[in-house]
């Protein structure tokens, strides 16, 4: 397995299981992480760093750390495209088995990868100048630096410690509030609240200032001026408030009316944010998929049989693309809602026709503005909407339907995020010299490994219940809506159209539509902490020369915040499994109560800022 010259050193047996064991950390923690906020981070550069931390040592090359960094970022795009879509099965009474997730999120990342492999050469390489890629590009950098000697790493551990530390204090221990609010007067139901969440403070500081503000905007419109304005005009109603039937406004709780009324805004928001990205890129995408079937039917005749420029063969390709659509249509059970052939067979050609459209232009697109931007909420929405409408065609609306739909969402989603993934590293695998071939199969290993941990955590997380305030699962509850909408014609239209109205206005203003949605749809304790990750950050980096090139992705707070996401990730998923095996309480009164517990929490918060400002400064 190693190869016999050590500046070669690849694909080597430390490289895959460091690999493996990152993308099960980072697998798990991303899965924690969208559940809780709907957001992923990138485990490319901290899978890189860490790597080079434990095998310094031994003298790790360069291209063995590029492995291990291709094998643990595969876990991200599993866990993006189950965490959009698996809950709802729980939210229909309908839990999946842990097999079942297993085999969607594998499924997605098999066809992912195979549907790129032959779009490597024409965007990697030829487009080399017009592809950027900036995620794949700065982790060459960080790559470069690492293992020539350059320092930071031992802020990825600390950072691991600190989010482990402050969760286990909140959830299992039970030491103080996890959620700080205060009422505010004159406002009807207006409060202000905050999470003691690190991961979150750690999202806000990844993001910056700007986009974190602009992610707490939408949650401000909802805390201080949607609830007010509906808790002030259902004040003096004698009845229930559509779509409500039962409860009054006036008996409602801030949470009550987000929870009756402003979700469904949230939820139109988030669904025309997600398809008007998608119209807004259509050019770019019709673009880029003829682009790319243009230079594939010149391909072929430029591969020199180099060993930067081998892939895994045609044979592969296509075989896998055909074991995923043949699985699908005639393997019962590997969807959900246990439907016949003429329905399988529907959802396998949704499958092919969606996921090989939406690989194509996710391959490409994010090579302009990068996976963090990459419109997969858009992707799934399309791809349900669409094979819903053909269900609803053929009279197919009931459970069973409407979970069938869902799974083929989650193949796709899974798939067009694990196109972007291995996009961004073959890129950098190119900048430093990677054989190719090793990555793709580097990225097959770390897929069939991560699918387990990432289901595993979804199973576990159910014990507190999707859609909970512990776990608001938005994309997951956003996709519920739109199914159940579309199967069953019965959405409250006058919600969801004023929350399109909201991502109109945003995108207008020249700010992400989608970014302002999500804040609307989640409660303003999630998004709080978010915003201020982001103003430390902002602090940390006045009269500081920072670095705005890939350079700057390896810059020591950014590291520190990556090991915050990670460490209250798994420490999460701790907590979960103990819930779920009965050894502790799903919730608690705090042991440290009213002004001191809160006084603690706001110590603990604290703390974590003065953590990222002192790694930012460092």
């Amino acid at each position: 397995m190693t190869q016999a010259n050590p500046e070669l050193a690849e694909f080597t047996g430390r490289a895959v299981i460091t690999g493996v064991i990152l993308g099960l950390v980072f697998g798990a923690a991303n899965a924690y992480l969208g559940l809780k906020v709907g957001m992923t981070v990138s485990a490319s550069i901290p899978a890189a760093v860490m790597t080079v931390a434990v095998l310094k040592r031994r003298g790790v090359t360069l291209l063995e750390a590029n492995m291990s960094q291709t094998i643990g970022s595969a876990s991200t795009s599993l866990a993006t495209g189950t965490i959009f879509t698996i809950p709802v099965l729980f939210l229909w009474g309908v839990a999946p088995p842990y097999w079942q997730i297993v085999a969607l999120a594998f499924l997605g990342g098999l066809l992912g990868l195979a549907a790129m492999i032959p779009l490597r050469r024409l965007l990697i390489v030829d487009s080399h100048h017009e592809l950027p890629y900036p995620e794949g590009t700065a982790c060459a950098e960080v790559l470069r630096a690492t293992t020539s000697g350059a320092s930071g790493s031992a802020w990825i551990f600390r950072g691991i410690a600190v989010g482990a530390v402050i969760k286990l204090a909140g959830a299992l221990l039970f030491l103080m509030p996890t959620e700080l609010r205060l009422a505010l007067p004159v406002l009807p139901r207006g409060e202000l609240a905050i999470e003691v969440a690190p991961a979150l403070l750690a999202v806000g500081f990844i993001l910056g200032y700007r986009q974190s503000a602009v992610v707490v905007a939408g949650a401000v419109v909802s805390a201080l001026a949607l609830i007010p304005l509906i808790a002030w005009i259902g004040a003096g109603l004698p009845g229930p408030l559509y779509p409500e039937t039962v409860t009054r406004v006036a008996d409602m709780t801030a949470s009550d009316i987000w929870a009756r009324y402003i979700r469904y805004i949230g939820a139109g928001a988030v669904a025309t944010a997600g398809i008007l990205t998608v119209v807004r890129n259509l050019p770019t995408m019709v673009g880029a998929f003829t682009a790319v079937i243009r230079g594939m039917r010149k391909s072929g005749a430029g591969t020199t049989g180099a060993r930067e420029d081998r892939d895994l063969p045609g044979s592969f390709i296509g075989s896998a693309i055909a074991v995923v659509v043949l699985v699908v249509a005639f393997v019962p059970g590997v969807l959900a809602g246990d439907m016949g052939l003429a329905a399988r067979l529907i959802c396998a050609a949704g499958v092919a026709v969606f996921g090989l459209l939406f690989v194509t232009v996710a391959a490409r697109i994010v090579g302009i503005v990068g996976v963090s931007s990459q419109p997969t909420s858009g992707i799934t929405l399309v791809t349900l909407i669409g094979t819903a409408s053909l269900f609803a065609a053929f009279g197919w609306i009931d459970t069973g339907a409407r979970a069938a739909v869902l799974t083929v969402g989650t193949i796709v989603a899974v798939a067009a995020s694990k196109a972007g993934d291995i996009s961004q590293d073959l890129k950098t695998g190119f900048l430093v010299g990677a054989t190719p071939a090793r990555q793709q199969l580097g990225q097959l290993i770390g897929a069939a490994c991560a699918c387990w941990a990432v289901a595993a955590t979804v199973m576990l997380l159910s014990s507190y219940g999707f859609g909970s305030k512990e776990l608001p699962a938005p994309q997951a509850t956003l996709m519920k809506t739109i199914i159940e909408g579309v199967l069953s014609g019965e959405l409250p239209w006058g919600l969801v159209l004023s929350g399109a109205g909201v991502s109109i206005a945003a995108m207008l203003c020249g700010v992400s539509g989608l970014a302002v949605a999500i804040g609307v749809y989640l409660p303003l304790a999630s998004m709080a902490p978010i915003f201020v990750g982001g103003c430390v950050r902002a602090f940390a980096e006045r009269g500081v020369t920072v670095k705005t090139g890939p350079e700057g992705e390896a810059r020591a707070g950014i590291l520190a915040a990556s090991g915050v996401v990670a460490g209250e990730g798994l420490a999460g998923v701790l907590v979960a499994a103990l819930v779920a095996g009965g050894v502790i309480a799903k919730s608690g009164e705090p042991v440290l109560a009213g002004m001191l517990g809160e006084g603690v929490g706001l110590l603990a918060i604290a703390a974590v800022c003065l953590f990222f400002w002192r790694a930012a400064r460092a």
